[in-house]
């Protein structure tokens, strides 16, 4: 009975790790992205809470399980090479020396990371089971429902305060977030998951129209934000949900699985079907600002200049390249690119630019050509687990790692034009879906290994047997 009754607290232990995983990611995006110094410090105690439940939970079952995705070693490599930018040391004349810039924000950065990886590792070890996989799925959809109609809601009730209460005097915020195109970034990574289990046959009957509606609200609300990366972002992202999964599709047509996808028709009626609703529902509400944003840069026609790339973004590149030449290496340092820019700038210096607006270009910026190899590899991994994961039997499994692959794709096309990794909140999400790929990935290539094996005892039994056949027959003759 007492060893029941412990069984059963560790389970519970286990449970309240999982959930609290998800409080953070709620709270990370409610928090305005977590970009304040209180919004970072509550997420770093709420993290460092959930490892020490993880190290109780350890000590109570005597012993240690940790499963490390492969692709958790280019997240480690990077936080390395944050720890030596961080490292600095006075000379004979007293004047500090580093690898970075500003060392005291190499080393906040650094720490924020720190804490990303302890939640992505987390996620990979507190969702790798069916039921918790479930779970997820169902929450991501409905807390993706539950942002878009808060995002929706505060658009058209703005008072100039988030949440109506908190004065703001940001010009482009939209939902918890004071950049429409983190909002956007935000809904980007999960649109693609409801419409990706409703492709996969993941979800009941009855809970795909509920499923759908969330895709559309989602689709409504990032668009609404008139964020043109976004809008990119999430045409490319329907585009690999639909190309992933009519390879999909021909891949089970060869294999005894054919029943578990929906027919093509039907898998390209359901995208057709949502993007087709979305729309509607932006021709209902207005039009008018999407197409002035697309079209002039603006929100509204007004008497604003027109934007151009330049204005925008181009002369922030120019001088991001400039930077890169004169620290090709290993970069100005995690999180100092704001210090840094202010040096290589062509410009008066009166603006203050702390992201590059090209997650790419910043990457390399902080941590050089190392830094741009360590991203590159983590590109692959996650890649090759998103494409393993959609060939699992499991609908549920490759639901989860078709819509997880099309989300942060999106993500990572948006990542072209803005900087939501450099935010915690985003970057969090992203990993714990990152996280769900790999261990989906990891899953079924032990099943792979597993099945080779039995085919090949199989294999060898039957031949076995056949030589002992062939040896009686000649006993007998």
């Amino acid at each position: 009975m007492s060893a029941h009754r412990e069984t059963r607290s560790r389970d519970h232990l286990s449970k309240t790790i999982a959930v609290g995983l998800l409080v953070v990611v709620v709270f990370t995006a409610l928090a305005f992205g977590t970009v304040e110094p209180w919004s970072v410090f509550v997420f770093e105690v709420l993290v460092a809470s959930l490892l020490s439940l993880w190290f109780i939970k350890a000590i109570a079952d005597k012993r240690i399980t940790l499963s490390i995705p492969q692709i958790a070693w280019p997240i480690v490599a990077l936080t390395g090479v944050g720890l030596a930018q961080s490292v600095a040391f006075s000379d004979a004349t007293g004047r500090w020396i580093s690898l970075s810039k500003n060392v005291g924000y190499t080393r906040a950065a650094v720490t924020v990371l720190i804490f990303l990886l302890i939640s992505f590792l987390i996620a990979a070890n507190f969702f790798s089971s069916r039921g918790r996989l479930s779970a997820l799925a169902h929450f991501l959809v409905i807390y993706g429902l539950g942002m878009a109609l808060f995002g929706l809601v505060q658009h058209f009730s703005w008072n100039g305060s988030f949440y109506w209460l908190r004065p703001t005097e940001v010009t482009t915020p939209f939902g918890p977030f004071a950049n429409h195109n983190h909002f956007a970034g935000y809904m980007e990574l999960l649109i693609p998951i409801p419409i990706a289990l409703i492709i996969t046959r993941a979800v009941r009957t009855e809970w795909r129209l509920l499923f759908g509606f969330a895709a559309i609200v989602m689709g409504i609300a990032a668009v609404m934000s008139l964020s043109r990366g976004g809008i990119i972002s999430i045409a490319a992202g329907m585009l690999f949900l639909v190309v992933s999964s009519l390879r999909l599709l021909r891949r089970r047509r060869r294999t005894a699985g054919k029943g578990t996808l929906l027919p093509l028709a039907s898998q390209f009626a359901v995208v057709i079907a949502i993007v087709a609703v979305i729309s509607a529902g932006i021709i209902w509400i207005g039009a008018d600002p999407v197409i002035n944003r697309v079209t002039q840069g603006q929100p509204s026609a007004g008497d604003s200049p027109k934007e151009t790339f330049y204005s925008s973004r181009g002369w922030v590149w120019r001088d991001t390249l400039t930077m890169i030449q004169a620290n090709p290496l290993l970069g100005v340092g995690l999180g100092a690119y704001e210090t840094a820019f202010s040096i290589y700038t062509r410009s008066d210096g009166s603006l203050k630019v702390p992201q590059a607006h090209n997650d790419y270009l910043q990457v390399v910026a902080d941590c050089g050509v190392v830094g741009g190899v360590i991203a590159l590899w983590f590109l692959v991994l996650l890649f090759r687990a998103v494409g393993r994961g959609t060939k699992s039997s499991d609908p549920l499994q490759a639901g989860l790692a078709l819509g997880s692959g099309a989300g942060v794709f999106a993500l990572l096309v948006h990542s072209l034009f803005d900087f939501n990794l450099q935010l915690p909140s985003n970057a969090l999400l992203f990993l714990l879906l990152s996280a769900v790929v790999a261990q989906i990935g990891a899953a079924v290539v032990t099943q792979e290994k597993s099945a080779a094996r039995s085919v090949k005892r199989n294999s060898l039994e039957l031949e076995a047997e056949t030589v002992s056949s062939a040896s009686f027959a000649r006993g007998a003759q």
